[in-house]
């Protein structure tokens, strides 16, 4: 069994097809990991969710910050940005089972075989497998529950921006869930930098990309991920970047994860820049 890891999609479907083409996917006998971001800013983002969901179990996707903004528009908790193209799944007939079956992702995969973890962003330098595992749990529960529209109230915003092992209810919820799905930046103590959000050297000083802090917690797992277009391709001190800007005209990518570590790319038709349009998930909490 093959088993690929791709990067953030973002309604991107026409190239979805022509990477899964390019790298030979047999959903009889292959796995594909989503880093998240399935949908949002592309041109077919409902053609995107029906086919990932279509793949079954022979697909694992990761929630993503756009995903999660989709899911908060849905329940009538947040605007449709300037340049959101989510229309289409919205009215789209059969919304409710993929909005249903998009809630139900998880924040985080992990593989022991592989030795491998993916997210769609980062992990807290403070967090270690076991942390992390737990922390996703609490979120992925409240998505998962009758109650899950409250999430949605109160996931917007960027405090607090630093893990404290005290946090609780909302403050410990959106702190789990900005990790996961928006980190780029932070400094040594773990505090979050959610403005800085270009390649690495443009940052502020005292703060580095999050796989780079020293002595991070879970420096001994392979990370996969997607969210920073800006980084491109990575694989490096067990990271593994794969968000190659396909949204802004660039690649869309995939790495084999078991064997040989192949990187498969498909050339992308969008022209956007990056920076364009509003970023999710940053308004203020309400």
């Amino acid at each position: 069994m093959a088993v690929y890891a791709i990067g953030d999609i973002q309604g991107c479907y026409a190239e979805l097809m022509n990477l899964l083409e390019l790298i030979h996917f047999d959903p009889a006998n292959d796995q594909v990991w989503f880093t998240g971001d399935l949908v949002n800013r592309g041109p077919a983002s409902l053609q995107v969710l029906r086919a990932v969901r279509a793949l079954g179990d022979s697909a694992i996707t990761v929630l993503g910050n756009h995903d999660l903004h989709l899911l908060a528009v849905a329940e009538g908790h947040a605007p449709l940005h300037k340049g959101d193209t989510l229309d289409a799944i919205l009215t789209a007939p059969d919304r409710d089972e993929l909005l249903a079956w998009l809630r139900q992702q998880p924040l985080m995969h992990h593989d022991p075989a592989l030795h491998t973890t993916l997210v769609h962003a980062g992990l807290p330098p403070q967090w270690d497998l076991a942390m992390a595992q737990a922390c996703a749990k609490e979120v992925e529960t409240v998505l998962r529950s009758d109650d899950y529209a409250r999430f949605f109230q109160h996931m917007y915003g960027n405090q607090p921006e630093v893990w404290r092992d005290d946090l609780a209810g909302w403050d410990r919820l959106r702190f789990i869930t900005n990790s996961f799905t928006r980190l780029r930046y932070c400094d040594a103590t773990g505090h979050f930098d959610f403005k800085a959000k270009g390649e690495p050297g443009t940052q502020p000083e005292g703060y580095l990309p999050w796989f780079e802090i020293p002595g991070r917690r879970n420096e001994n797992l392979r990370i996969v991920f997607g969210h920073w277009s800006t980084l491109g391709l990575r694989r490096e001190r067990n990271i593994v970047s794969l968000d190659t800007g396909c949204l802004w005209g660039k690649q869309l990518t995939a790495v084999r994860l078991n064997r040989n570590a192949t990187v498969f790319c498909v050339e992308c038709s969008q022209h956007r820049h990056p920076g364009s349009g509003t970023s999710t998930m940053e308004t203020t909490a309400r």
